[in-house]
């Protein structure tokens, strides 16, 4: 049983880049030049196995830190474990002033996850432990891709290059979550899918997690997982974009995903 846990992920990234479902599209490059950053972006079709992919080799052979996207499975395991109740579970702010005004108060679990605190997430991870915490990461196969996952210190691992995982395992990810087949209970799943949501409008929902952190060499790193659904037809994604460590970051990773799913005929209410 453990070990057809260990390779629930890895078996739909071997399986995610056949040459017969991909599309190369690079005409995606412009959304990465425009913001002078270089990077990768991968689009899976549920509903014919087509995935719609600029920069092939970057985004299933190359391995980045998962920053603030490691936030969906660190809810996934708190909730599991009941270290979290709910997404409307409230730890108290520690009274350290920080550079995010958000992050500077009492947060529910659905606030620290829309506002990325790290503060929040980071005392989570404590809770749950470092046992724990391998467990899960061993469990999922998460980050293995190139090699076993070993966590240094509980609350930072996600954030200072000790874990990597590849654009492709995150895709994988986001859709296993979204169909319930990752090995948590379904009501985790549930609470963590509703959480993701961060636009919802008549012509489509668009849920996704952010993340940024810097590479070992100092350059910003970009990340934006999560899926679009219209016509209750859902479309997977996973946007991954490098630059300069002083960048803008928050507003050219949501410019560029939200760029590319227009020019490929999202939330327009076309699809």
């Amino acid at each position: 049983m453990r070990n057809w846990l260990y390779f629930l992920l890895l078996t739909f990234t071997i399986a995610s880049c056949g040459q017969n479902n991909v599309i190369v599209d690079n005409s995606l490059k412009k959304f990465f030049d425009d913001n002078h950053v270089q990077g990768t972006f991968g689009l899976f079709n549920n509903g014919n196995g087509k995935f719609t992919i600029y920069n092939l080799n970057r985004f299933k052979d190359s391995a980045y830190l998962p920053a603030s996207t490691f936030k969906i499975i660190n809810s996934l395991i708190a909730l599991e474990s009941g270290k979290i109740t709910d997404e409307k579970m409230v730890i108290k702010w520690d009274g350290i002033q920080r550079n995010v005004a958000e992050w500077n108060r009492d947060l529910s679990m659905e606030q620290a996850f829309k506002a990325s605190a790290v503060p929040y997430y980071q005392e989570v991870a404590r809770r749950i432990g470092k046992d724990t915490m391998q467990f899960w990461l061993d469990t999922l196969g998460y980050g293995s891709r190139y090699q076993k996952p070993k966590i240094g210190k509980v609350d930072t691992f996600w954030l200072d290059n000790s874990v990597k995982v590849t654009a492709d395992e995150q895709l994988g990810l986001v859709k296993k979550l979204y169909f319930d087949q990752l090995p948590f209970q379904k009501r985790s799943m549930r609470i963590m899918r509703d959480v993701m949501v961060m636009e919802k409008n008549s012509n489509y929902t668009l849920a996704y997690k952010t993340g940024w952190g810097f590479r070992e060499n100092g350059n910003s790193l970009g990340w934006i997982v999560g899926w679009v659904v219209e016509n209750q037809h859902p479309y997977f994604f996973s946007l991954n974009l490098e630059g300069p460590q002083n960048m803008q970051m928050a507003e050219t990773r949501i410019n560029i995903l939200k760029g590319i799913l227009k020019q490929l005929g999202f939330l327009a209410g076309t699809m």
